[in-house]
């Protein structure tokens, strides 16, 4: 110190200080006041810049009051200095935190944005959050004074060997990157997988793709092995699918009329039925002389995947319901089977030998002693 302590200066450093912890409080209100008005806006970018800000302002009001205070001690140039120095190191970390919480969101927004759906991949997310955060931290060690240079030349020496350790997570890394770049997958997709899994991707991690089902379970893919197998997606290039159902008429029916009323049927569900496309148009198709009907598919739109069972649903019940008004019968399969005895006749059998009837013994009187 310079000189001694006098009451002084504690009492302009306790004013310095509370002076910078009741701005922190205004601006935490004022922080507060503009996230209910940042709610009412379209754009969720105002959102994610005021929650950070809720943390930032007053905390770097506090360290603001707090350099005050001690820039009024009678301290010597040295303690100053590192008392600056760790309090800018401090605001610098706070700093670091809000913008990774910012450019985190920002990303997560635009990836939401850019999909269409509430889900995000968290594997940019996260990649952006820590790029942020080392930034930062070296930021704030250079600035207390620690030499950053060997760090980073010890880190990067550790890092090839941290590479060879985690082979495996490294490419469910990279795999990820590669899947969400090229766009064969976004969270929000159905796909199903030539191993059987298939639902809706949740969300693209660091390591994993989760899907939900239609059961509502997860089911978490490595990323390495999504990359490597045969996949359809169901949502891409467009949402809106067709699907096939299988109908058959009998060999009386008029194909005319049958084409007509299964069109009407068609037209009906696709107006009615929340999921189906309205503006489809029906489509009608024989193809097959079966054994005991003919047979034909009808080609339906539906909205999305999971649409489809609600649609066929409805479909059948209606159409069984227009078959029977009309009197179009839908037959079940018959077979004739004919059985012709070419010249065996019953004599010609060798008769079977009656089995001889054994008679029985009759019982065994109880043995008596004397």
């Amino acid at each position: 110190m310079n000189r001694e302590l006098l009451l002084h200066d504690w009492l302009v450093a306790g004013i310095a200080l509370a002076a910078g912890g009741l701005a922190g409080l205004l601006l935490r209100a004022l922080m507060r006041w503009l996230g209910r008005h940042a709610e009412r806006t379209r754009w969720t970018g105002d959102d994610i810049i005021v929650d950070a800000l809720r943390t930032l302002a007053p905390w770097a009001a506090v360290i603001a009051g707090a350099a005050v205070a001690a820039s009024t001690l009678p301290l010597t140039a040295r303690v100053l200095g590192f008392v600056n120095q760790s309090l800018t190191a401090v605001l610098i970390l706070i700093a670091t935190l809000s913008a990774a919480r910012v450019i985190a969101g920002l990303v997560q927004s635009v990836a939401g944005a850019r999909t269409g759906v509430a889900g995000s991949a968290s594997i940019f997310v996260n990649i952006t959050r820590i790029v942020v955060l080392v930034m930062g931290v070296l930021v704030a060690l250079e600035t207390v004074g620690v030499s950053i240079a060997p760090l980073v030349t010890a880190l990067g020496v550790g890092g090839l060997a941290v590479a060879l350790a985690l082979q495996d997570t490294l490419a469910n890394l990279f795999a990820g990157v590669h899947i969400l770049a090229s766009k064969t997958v976004q969270p929000g997709d159905y796909i199903r997988l030539s191993s059987g899994e298939e639902g809706y991707v949740v969300d693209i991690n660091w390591r994993n793709t989760v899907v939900r089902n239609l059961s509502n379970n997860l089911v978490i893919i490595p990323n390495g092995r999504l990359a490597r197998t045969n996949m359809t997606n169901f949502t891409q290039p467009e949402q809106q699918l067709s699907i096939l159902v299988q109908v058959g008429v009998g060999y009386e029916s008029d194909l005319e009329h049958v084409e007509r009323v299964t069109l009407d049927v068609v037209d009906s569900v696709m107006a009615d039925i929340n999921g189906a496309v309205p503006d489809h148009e029906g489509k009608v198709r024989f193809h097959t002389f079966a054994d005991s009907r003919i047979n034909f598919t009808v080609i339906l739109g539906v909205g999305e995947f999971s649409d489809q069972y609600r649609i066929k649903h409805e479909f059948i019940k209606r159409l069984h319901e227009r078959f029977r008004a009309e009197g179009i019968s839908i037959p079940a399969p018959t077979r004739t089977v004919q059985i012709h005895q070419d010249g065996l006749q019953a004599s010609a059998l060798p008769p079977v030998p009656p089995v001889p009837h054994q008679r029985e013994a009759p019982p065994r009187s109880p043995a008596t002693t004397g």
